[in-house]
């Protein structure tokens, strides 16, 4: 058997059409042959005679195992499946070297769903991974459909028509382009299926119950007084009705269509429910039922056997273990939860995983008065995940800020490409629990995170998130953000009538970066009139971004007239205002404005904090959004000084060499950074004194000698390097000293390096996270800085911000710009190979890890002194950074 005759195993997946459902991609096998025959036998004459330009009515014996039997190699076959039939196949076969022909056929029923869009992105990858660079394709001119296919791919299509045929050809490789065009389907695919849970017409319960205090009892009472607009069926195949509602045996009883089932039934019976709802043509399933992942490994293989029986059914998922979900809009009026309390309609969307947690959130909602447009509790997240709820948010009117609580990341640098997306249009505030242990609730599986959870911080961070460490800090923000406008800088004025709250809220600004601008105390007991004067001369301040005020009522005075005079001038500032009020939580009635679209507070409504470091702290928060929001960001910078062919056909070389992976060697370390256009500092190894000497020689002495064996190179103390060497006498002391340090020279990795111009040292490094992709990190080079953590991370590809910001960020960065009297150094050096690392890492999945631990950046140099990399073969080179593809089936992946 040949070593392509087994298809890798990334070539299966489960994938998401255009209009929400799902369905299984994977290759083609032998024991395909009876799919074959029967897909093909359902297949219409017309669209035959498109695929092979001539009337075949049915395949021959031949023809079944021409399509059925490939090598995966030149001659590659990928099919989609839905409910166990077959209703699509794609193929290439290489006509030549680097080129293969290319052609679909869909079953007609399945036209306009995307299939042939999505077989087209799988089988260019897989032809990437093949070495094939563009593909082929006949196609009669009255085929629109298939045309379009092709020229709607972002690929630089060139066609030519001859004899009654249209050639089309097409480089396949993975341009900006056919990757915005993928992930632009991406977007309206996922956002399409989770539309389908929000806005269903009718809703089947099934395990509803008779008995009062069962969850199924609670499900039907929820929905039924949530006033939804649509139909509830009840399915109870003991019963003949249910909260005075005719109950039916089996979802396929019910007469009419059925969007959503709600499952509540025990969890070794969920697989035949989900059977019996596929049969009905409901489009998802929200899955109450406990008993699955969070159970131990019974429960995730049952967890793993629903996720794929759902998918290969064309059902999405919420759930298992879930809390349920809720739409407020009042054309809807959802509460397919277990949450008996539907929430105010309101602008914030919310996301969490837990069940229980579910329940205090939307509690809390309540009683701070904030209203939610859209809420899920998904449980395990064994399928719908935040991320395409962050899709669907994006182009939802409704919801203007959302909020998430995530105690795991399936996908963590799929959710920095959206939520940077999306924090473009609206704000997302998140708490994300385990960031310090890396811990993950029971029930999520997850692969493990190799970088650090700084890295994790710093993805938020580059994707414009605001990360807050609790539930309160995030309804602080949330509510600060739904109601009022954003700030245009950090410069505070203070309102107030108490100058000790006044002090305790410019100490609490001052600590979170704010500036206070403007301070007024006013009496213990202001006029209305005063408060409002006081509030109008801040905002119209032009050195104010932002108005703090403070209200503490005297003894036996409300407070109302205060609360108008808040409201008003709320209402009208296009500044954002917070305030300290009554020490109340929330929004108060008193400090809110009417909303027209029936949302609990509208737009200029206060928000209100019981204690003023809360506000000011809130106001922080959205500040650093609004900074993040308002600085340019471009493109990733692309330098012509690379060469990422050679690197690749180096790494090749090495890798066919060490299969199993290996550090690279002096000279393939030094070909590989300069095809990044990084030069490292000549290190000539030597073993004996005679050889230092001839190196020093050679060099022009003034060298350095060192000792480069870990853990020698990473002493504090430096006395592994022995500087200044200019002649033979001065080269036999060093030797002497350091063999009297190390012992036996020959296992302390002596080198001789020409002595490098003065600079700050720094330290630049990358690695290839099993789920980030690739990971780069900045420091100043030193033992402080491992002992602090003085880090930077980001998530390439990086922009010229994210360069400047990973400089400017460490603690320490003022070494760099100046401190104490030294020299600035190039500090625009210093961005350029941060970016080029950037490049390297995020072309070369290979490079497993790379350390230039000493980079000395000086005055008008930057001298990379040592580096080190190690690469290890790829057996999935980030294919779902190209294809679209669903999650692995709980099961398939690490727990953490």
């Amino acid at each position: 058997m040949s070593p392509t005759s087994v298809p890798p195993k990334h070539w299966e997946a489960d994938v998401l059409l255009k209009d929400g459902s799902t369905a299984h991609i994977r290759p083609v096998r032998p024991d395909d042959a009876d799919l074959m025959v029967d897909f093909y036998s359902r297949v219409s004459d017309r669209s035959k005679y498109y695929r092979f330009f001539s009337p075949m009515p049915t395949l021959s014996e031949r023809d079944v195992a021409r399509f059925t039997q490939v090598d995966h190699d030149a001659r590659v076959a990928l099919v989609v499946l839905l409910r166990g039939e077959m209703i699509a196949v794609g193929r290439y076969d290489v006509v030549a070297a680097g080129e293969a022909e290319v052609a679909f056929l869909v079953q007609d029923e399945h036209h306009g769903r995307g299939i042939a869009q999505v077989l087209l992105e799988h089988l260019a990858q897989a032809g990437r991974e093949r070495g094939i660079e563009r593909f082929t394709a006949e196609v009669l001119p009255d085929n629109v459909a298939m045309i379009g296919t092709f020229r709607e791919a972002g690929y630089r299509v060139v066609s030519e028509y001859d004899d009654g045929v249209l050639s089309l050809e097409f480089p396949i490789d993975s341009t900006d382009t056919a990757i915005g065009v993928m992930r632009g389907r991406e977007h309206q695919a996922e956002a399409a299926s989770i539309h389908r849970f929000f806005n269903p017409r009718s809703v089947a319960v099934i395990g509803a119950s008779r008995r009062q205090d069962t969850i199924g009892q609670a499900l039907v009472r929820n929905l039924v007084l949530g006033d939804f607009t649509g139909r509830v069926y009840v399915v109870n195949p003991s019963a003949d009705a249910v909260s005075g509602m005719p109950a039916y045996k089996a979802v396929g009883d019910i007469p009419d269509k059925v969007d959503v089932a709600i499952v509540a039934v025990p969890a070794e019976s969920v697989t035949d429910v989900v059977l019996d709802c596929a049969s009905k043509g409901v489009h998802g399933l929200v899955v109450i039922s406990s008993g699955f992942a969070e159970s131990g490994e019974e429960g995730r293989q049952r967890q793993r056997k629903l996720v794929g029986l759902s998918r290969s059914y064309g059902l999405r998922l919420v759930g298992p273990n879930a809390l349920g979900l809720v739409n407020t809009d009042p054309a809807v009026s959802l509460n397919a939860s277990l949450a008996g309390l539907l929430p105010p309609r309101g602008r914030a969307g919310f996301f969490c995983q837990s069940g229980a947690l579910g329940s205090a959130i939307l509690e809390k909602v309540n009683a701070r008065g904030l209203g939610l447009s859209t809420f899920v509790s998904a449980g395990n997240r064994a399928d719908v995940s935040g991320n395409d709820l962050l899709q669907y948010w994006e182009e939802d009117d409704s919801t203007e800020v959302v909020m998430m609580y995530l105690e795991s990341i399936g996908n963590p640098r799929k959710f920095s490409r959206i939520a940077r997306r999306v924090s473009l249009r609206k704000p997302i505030v998140a708490v994300r629990s385990g960031r310090t242990t890396q811990g993950v609730p029971m029930g999520h599986a997850v692969r493990k995170i190799g970088a650090p959870p700084e890295a994790v911080d710093a993805m938020f961070r580059q994707a414009g998130v605001i990360q807050v460490d609790g539930l309160e800090d995030m309804f602080d923000v949330a509510q600060l953000l739904a109601h009022q406008p954003l700030p245009r800088g950090r410069r505070v004025a203070i309102v107030g009538n108490s100058d000790a709250l006044g002090l305790l809220a410019a100490d609490a600004a001052a600590a979170v970066g704010l500036v206070v601008n403007k301070q007024v105390a006013l009496d213990a007991e202001p006029t209305p009139e005063d408060f409002e004067d006081a509030l109008d001369a801040a905002i119209d301040d032009p050195e104010v971004d932002s108005v703090v005020a403070v209200y503490i009522p005297p003894l036996n005075v409300g407070g109302e007239y205060i609360a108008n005079v808040l409201a008003a001038v709320g209402e009208q500032s296009d500044k954002p205002l917070v305030s300290s009020f009554l020490g109340a939580q929330g929004v108060p009635e008193l400090l809110r404005v009417p909303d027209v679209a029936g949302s609990t507070a509208g737009r200029g409504s206060v928000p209100s904090y019981p204690a003023v470091e809360s506000a000011v702290r809130a106001l922080a928060k959205v500040v650093e959004y609004a900074v993040w929001l308002r600085t340019p960001d471009g493109p990733p910078p692309k330098s012509e000084a690379v060469d990422p062919g050679a690197a690749r056909a180096l790494l090749g070389r090495v890798l066919h060499k060490h299969p199993d992976g290996a550090l690279l060697e002096a000279e393939d370390l030094a070909t590989l950074l300069g095809a990044y256009g990084i030069d490292l500092w000549p290190a000539h190894p030597v073993s004996t004194l005679k050889e230092a000497e001839v190196a020093g020689k050679d060099l022009g002495w003034d060298v350095v000698l060192k000792a480069t064996a870990e853990p020698l190179r990473e002493r504090p103390d430096l006395v592994h390097v022995q500087r200044s060497i200019g002649s033979v006498a001065e080269m036999k002391e060093a030797w002497g000293t350091l063999t009297r340090l190390v012992g036996k020279s020959s296992s302390a990795g002596y080198v001789v390096q020409k002595s490098a111009p003065p600079g700050v040292p720094i330290a630049v490094r990358s690695l290839e996270d099993p789920l980030f992709g690739p990971v780069v990190s900045f420091g100043i080079s030193g033992p402080m800085t491992e002992l602090l953590g003085d880090r930077s991370y980001r998530i390439p590809p990086l922009s010229d911000r994210d360069a400047m910001s990973m400089v400017r960020e460490v603690r320490s960065s003022p070494m760099l710009f100046g401190y104490r009297g030294s020299d600035t150094v190039d500090v625009a050096a210093v961005e350029q190979l941060i970016l080029r690392v950037s490049q390297l890492q995020h072309d070369l999945p290979q490079v497993a890890s790379l350390d230039l631990s000493l980079v000395l950046a000086g005055v008008e140099s930057l001298t990379v002194l040592s580096a080190a990399a190690r690469v290890e073969p790829v057996t999935d080179p980030r294919s779902d950074w190209f294809v679209r593809k669903l999650p692995d089936h709980p099961g398939d992946t690490i727990p953490q």
